[in-house]
């Protein structure tokens, strides 16, 4: 495997072709990294609700509680961090054997790394960002050339190019935005004018509002939850043809939905910040696995603070009592690996007990977690039910050759030289709805001397190859591989993997917004984070950060009462002693 300090930087000079547009020799964005984040955060931010203002140091005398996290994802791990930099004594309870939930990657029994989806950074992840410079990794991000590059049937690239300069002058946005869109070939004349009425008209258009008011923006974005994108799209002007042929991909990539199934305000918060913030559409990738080059760094943090993770250790029950004043609050979790059938100090089950508690799961982890006779006491916990999430799998397949390349034949056939487009590719001719090769995009740990391009694609909607069993599926990914790539045809795949996710990100339908819950919860000392409760981004890996900083601080906010009540729990116990003797 290429992942020596002396052959890496070949390989990605190597990897850095792209079929169909000349290179231009510019750095498409600034590199984002560890000493200068602060610098390029805060004033690329496109809303304040998006970028909270970090946490004051806490004061002396200030609380420190003991807070159980129930979930090992990004949501968990942000909220623990923000929690630790507090003083707090934290433990993550995670029920797998990794952490990261859907972010997670794991070794096979021969050294493969397996993933749980197709991870990129885009450039408007900047909670993700602070926190990944607060663990030192930002420098395993690779950014990507600006452009968006769509691949049809038979090798017919056409990109969506975000690159604008004047001499030596970068123009940015809303610029290279209109020049982007007026300049793409994956459109025809009439839709680049139907996209043009649709976005651009003042009357109609929240995108136009959000160049010169963009928290108004925002306000008229969040009104649309209840249209669906292609249904607003339309009726202000748009082409169906369009959503077809660029913006299902797109809308694909985003919430695993197409347009005529996603709300507008996931799609239109997205182009929001396309349009006001210049770097918002570059594309990062990690250098490398998610498990070594993300997650474990972080993981690091937690515990060098004194932080634990306890991995195989699900919550199995929430233990609760109701007090005199009428409310429910939480008093221990029996955690551990067995279900009903394994109970005990057999199953290394136990009962842990903590000052505050966070659940930081999925929709269906959540569904699984909370007690059915809270749904009926607070409509905040019914709603959550409402929700559900999207079944998608990802496909991996291993080549004899380089996939991409289709500029020299028999170069793609040339092993130890890796060669094609480095970069997210979307499609609207398969049932992938994007895709990338890793050996290019993310050399470090996908690479492997004497091996070819690792084609990792994101099915969606995945629900009617799910009773598929892994080699028909891999079978039919690699025909559709070749449909879209002639230097394909004359390759082998020689090793798949598939993953398959019932539930992934939730179904961010029109209507569906409003179901979202806060992360603080009617029961006081219980809380929430995760990508579906309430923030104003979608459901991803910067809206998992974020809302791990909107539950840390909601936990600092309920800290003096909470403190409180610990203090009083613990006076009763020797009175009770006194009481009995």
């Amino acid at each position: 495997m290429a992942s020596s300090s002396r052959s890496m930087p070949q390989l990605r000079a190597r990897a850095g072709r792209s079929i169909g547009l000349p290179r231009t020799g510019r750095v498409a964005a600034q590199a984002v990294t560890s000493a200068n984040f602060k610098d390029v955060a805060l004033k690329d931010v496109p809303l304040k609700s998006l970028f909270p203002d970090d946490n004051p140091p806490p004061q002396p005398g200030a609380p420190k509680l003991r807070v159980a996290i129930v979930g090992g994802g990004l949501s968990g791990m942000s909220t623990a961090i923000e929690l630790l930099d507090q003083g707090y004594e934290v433990d993550i309870y995670e029920g797998r054997k990794w952490i990261g939930g859907k972010v997670g990657s794991f070794l096979d029994k021969s050294g493969n790394h397996i993933e749980m989806g197709l991870h990129v950074f885009f450039g408007c992840y900047f909670n993700l960002f602070r926190l990944m410079a607060k663990c030192g990794v930002l420098e395993n991000l690779l950014v990507k050339e600006h452009t968006h590059t769509f691949v049809n049937t038979d090798g017919d690239v056409r990109e969506l190019d975000f690159r604008f300069f004047l001499n030596d002058l970068k123009i940015g946005a809303p610029f290279h935005g209109l020049k982007a869109f007026a300049t793409t070939p994956q459109l025809s004349i009439g839709d680049k004018l139907s996209n043009a009425i649709a976005l651009g008209n003042p009357a109609t258009s929240p995108i136009v509002r959000a160049l010169i008011d963009p928290e108004g923006g925002m306000r008229d974005i969040r009104a649309l939850d209840n249209v669906s994108f292609q249904d607003w799209f339309v009726g202000s002007g748009g082409s169906v043809e369009s959503c077809k042929r660029m913006w299902d991909p797109i809308a694909y990539a985003l919430g695993f939905l197409d347009c005529k199934d996603i709300s507008a305000r996931c799609m239109l918060t997205i182009f929001q910040f396309f349009a006001t913030k210049t770097d918002a559409s570059v594309l990062r990738m990690l250098n490398g696995s998610p498990a070594d080059r993300l997650l474990k760094p972080m993981a690091d943090y937690i515990e060098s603070r004194g932080g634990r993770i306890h991995l195989r250790s699900g919550c199995k029950e929430v233990q609760y009592e109701t007090g005199a004043d009428g409310k429910t609050r939480v008093t221990g979790l029996v955690v551990g690996r067995g279900g009903e059938a394994a109970t005990g100090a057999a199953s290394g089950q136990r009962t842990i007990t903590a000052d505050a508690y966070v659940a930081a799961l999925d929709v269906p982890g959540i569904q699984k977690f909370l007690p059915e006779e809270w749904r009926a006491q607070h409509n905040m916990f019914e709603n959550i039910y409402k929700l559900s999430g999207v079944p998608v799998m990802t496909v991996q397949l291993r080549y004899n050759g380089w996939v991409t390349e289709m500029k020299d034949p028999e170069a793609a056939k040339v092993l130890g030289k890796a060669i094609g487009i480095d970069n997210l590719l979307y499609s609207a001719d398969a049932f992938f709805s994007c895709f990338a090769d890793l050996a290019l995009v993310s050399p470090a740990d996908y690479y492997k001397e004497g091996e070819g391009s690792l084609m990792q694609v994101v099915i969606t909607p995945a629900q009617p190859y799910m009773a598929w069993d892994n080699a028909k599926i891999a079978a039919e990914t690699d025909r559709q591989v070749r449909n879209l790539f002639p230097s394909a045809r004359g390759l082998d795949y020689t090793w798949h993997s598939v993953v398959k996710i019932q539930q992934s990100l939730y179904v961010e339908a029109p209507g569906m917004d409003r179901w979202r819950p806060d992360q603080a919860t009617p029961v006081p000392n219980f809380f929430l984070a995760g990508s579906y409760t309430k923030q104003d981004y979608i459901d991803s890996m910067e809206g998992a950060t974020l809302s791990g900083r909107l539950c840390a601080s909601e936990v600092l906010k309920a800290a003096p009462g909470l403190a409180a009540a610990a203090s009083a729990k613990k006076a009763q116990v020797p009175a009770q002693a006194m009481g009995s003797r």
